[in-house]
């Protein structure tokens, strides 16, 4: 018996949502979206070691760099898990993977999909959350996600153009704006999370404490291998003491 196409089994009025959500078509693009990081993956990689001797850099270095790399990106990613597993529940599996596989943020791609659905006065997993309101929010979700990557494929090579010309004109104001770039982006969203509650200040202590101390101690004991993993570890425990925190 033939399987009925996505289109065989839409029904803008109807409420379930994993008729669709669920479709083989949508986990065609999940596949998509993963198979093209895997190919950027491998082709990083290869330019990575490709461009090493020529900042004599050696092999061994690269192959440390690498596993900071993918050390530093537990931490992340286990944020990341938890945001897809919240997400579901609303969006079903193959969508949430193509989500969570691009550039974008989860937290404003989700305020994007429930704006969607107020706007046909609807609530994202309520009872009147039909398919219909579905492929709208996930539209909007998406095209907010798409946005981030329409910017930075723009916005990039216009940036490297001023980066080389400002590094001929002051090699050490080019070396210190992306240091002073990153600590005031990071500062400013820890910033903006201490004020919402008591607990989001103990996690921004807790995380800072954890991060700290394994610096130091990774100082004191000469162990490289703590530096890679202080970031993790940073996580892991700000994520169960909020966890202990919302359950006392």
């Amino acid at each position: 018996m033939q399987t009925p196409s996505i289109l065989a089994q839409a029904n803008p009025s109807s409420t379930d949502i994993w008729a669709i959500a669920n479709s083989p078509f949508l986990w065609i693009c999940a596949l998509g979206v993963f198979a093209t990081i895997f190919v950027q993956t491998v082709l990083y990689v290869r330019a990575a070691k490709a461009a090493a001797p020529h900042v004599d850099m050696p092999l061994r270095e690269v192959k440390e760099s690498f596993r900071a790399g993918a050390v530093a990106s537990i931490g992340p990613s286990l944020a990341v898990v938890l945001v897809a597993i919240a997400l579901l529940a609303l969006f079903g599996t193959p969508a949430v993977l193509v989500r969570i596989g691009l550039i974008g943020s989860a937290s404003t791609e989700t305020a994007s999909a429930s704006i969607a659905a107020q706007s046909m006065g609807s609530t994202l997993g309520g009872d009147d959350y039909t398919q219909q309101v579905f492929a709208v929010a996930f539209m909007a979700m998406t095209l907010s996600g798409g946005m981030w990557m329409l910017a930075t494929l723009i916005l990039t090579p216009i940036l490297k153009r001023g980066g080389k010309s400002l590094a001929k004109r002051n090699p050490a104001a080019m070396a210190l704006i992306p240091t002073a770039a990153l600590l005031g982006a990071f500062s400013m969203l820890t910033v903006a999370e201490m004020p919402k509650s008591q607990i989001h200040l103990i996690l921004v202590l807790t995380s800072a404490g954890v991060m700290a101390l394994c610096l130091l101690l990774a100082k004191i004991l000469h162990a490289h291998w703590l530096k890679e993993w202080a970031l993790g570890f940073a996580i892991v425990i700000s994520i169960t003491v909020g966890y202990l925190l919302h359950t006392a």
